[in-house]
């Protein structure tokens, strides 16, 4: 997307806020050939759905077995799959918003419910929540998440998912290098030298330059620097070009090309986890939803562990999105789209979805099954979000241009960082004044 997109996109934002913060519960909506602001209808609940699978390819046989599944215990109802990949999911999305063609049922994540909800184009799912057999059987935090991530006044999305910022290393390399496991970010940077051997085409970890390069970056800044919330005091301006984080990103950015490929510079996550499951890196920061890849490449000989801890011994994380289903106010069939998302989140299919993604699960029975203690990430990952020992910074999803401002506006600014042609003081410095003018005129309009 093109800053000249951006900034269509923000006036159209702008307008759409301020009705959608007084939104209440309705049951209001349009087809799926209609526009963001068109009110679509119930519908007979039987007949055919059309559901935009937000991670396309990566998740595409899940959903596909799920649906079918579906079909089986719904014979009146057909989904029409089609699967975007998520870098491409937001750009089509908000084209649709504008031009039409929106589908029944869609993945919205918390980092896209505020744009997407800010332009009118969700339905509120508070009362269907309510009145359906999956009301007290979800995660509460995760739906408490989704809601404040839509602006805060109605939830849009109904989670599927929790991810978590995972720390890949294989344990074979380690071992053989006598290296102790990368729980601290000092053990990690230590490792990161000490595995690379560039003249055998070795090395120590894998940075992700290309697309979802400022979450990760993120991530090491706060982890390393142990700020622990992404606004100041004042709540108005933002802590990303604190000294500390500075420092922070600079010595993580010093990594590129000395430990790691240069390929990074333009690695995506598919990329950058074909790189790690090659075999010959010894360190990889992704999400959970990798984990079964590195299965499949290496068995046993790799452990994926929550991130490393920093001052003090204490573990600082940024926050992962839930991911969720939302449906689109345009639907005119929205009785068949709620008992499609009604039947995707019940214990088991949630419980099959997040196995295959290696996540975890919203459904709260599915969160107690057997293949949980046997995915140690996911087992781990959970245990770090719950147990105390980790402080998440939470990152403003609310903002409508949050996803455009962390990932079309700044990537190929953070790769001018990675090859030394901006400093990481000028990139933050530059980030933090977009993202201060966005929390203003949030609170403009809240106020």
């Amino acid at each position: 997307m093109k800053i000249s997109n951006h900034r269509s996109r923000r006036a159209a934002v702008a307008v759409a806020l301020g009705s959608v913060l007084a939104l209440t519960v309705t049951a209001c909506g349009d087809d799926g050939s209609g526009t963001g602001g068109d009110k679509g209808s119930e519908g007979s609940g039987k007949g055919e759905i059309v559901f935009w699978d937000n991670n396309g390819g990566v998740r595409t046989d899940i959903w596909k077995e799920i649906i079918a599944d579906f079909h089986k215990a719904n014979p009146d109802i057909k989904v029409e799959y089609v699967g975007i990949a998520a870098t491409e999911y937001q750009s089509k999305v908000d084209t649709a918003i504008q031009g039409g063609g929106l589908p029944d049922v869609g993945g919205v994540g918390a980092a896209m419910a505020a744009g997407f909800a800010a332009q009118g184009a969700l339905e509120p799912l508070d009362g269907r929540l309510s009145k359906s057999s999956l009301n007290g059987e979800l995660n509460e935090a995760m739906v408490e998440s989704l809601k404040s991530a839509g602006g805060g006044e109605a939830l849009y999305s109904i989670p599927t998912s929790a991810n978590n910022g995972v720390l890949y290393y294989r344990t074979d390399l380690f071992k053989a290098a006598g290296l102790d496991e990368p729980t601290t970010w000092d053990a990690f940077y230590k490792a990161a030298e000490k595995l690379t051997d560039k003249d055998e085409n070795k090395f120590g970890y894998t940075i992700r330059g290309g697309a979802g390069s400022i979450a990760q970056a993120l991530d090491a800044m706060y982890g390393q620097s142990g700020l622990t919330s992404f606004w100041d005091s004042s709540g108005e301006k933002t802590t990303v070009n604190d000294p500390k984080n500075v420092a922070a990103l600079e010595k993580y950015v010093g990594l590129y090309k000395k430990v790691t490929p240069a390929a990074d510079l333009n690695n995506d996550f598919t990329k950058m986890v074909a790189q790690f499951d090659s075999g010959t890196i010894g360190m990889l920061n992704h999400n959970l939803g990798s984990y079964q890849d590195h299965v499949k490449a290496f068995g046993d000989k790799f452990r994926g562990i929550p991130q490393p801890t920093g001052p003090g011994g204490k573990r600082v994380q940024v926050s992962n999105p839930v991911d969720g289903l939302g449906m689109f106010k345009s639907s005119k069939n929205k009785e068949a789209a709620w008992k499609f998302i009604e039947f995707a989140m019940s214990h088991e299919e949630n419980s099959k979805f997040n196995e295959s993604a290696g996540q975890v699960p919203a459904n709260n029975d599915a969160a107690k099954d057997e293949w949980i203690q046997k995915a140690e990430p996911t087992k781990l990952a959970a245990a770090a979000l719950t147990d105390g020992s980790t402080s998440i910074v939470q990152l403003p999803y609310y903002l409508p241009d949050w996803n455009t401002i962390s990932k079309a506006d700044n990537e190929p600014a953070f790769q001018k960082v990675m090859d030394g042609q901006t400093s990481a003081k000028e990139f933050l410095d530059s980030l933090a004044d977009q993202l201060n003018k966005a929390q203003a005129e949030w609170n403009e309009q809240k106020g």
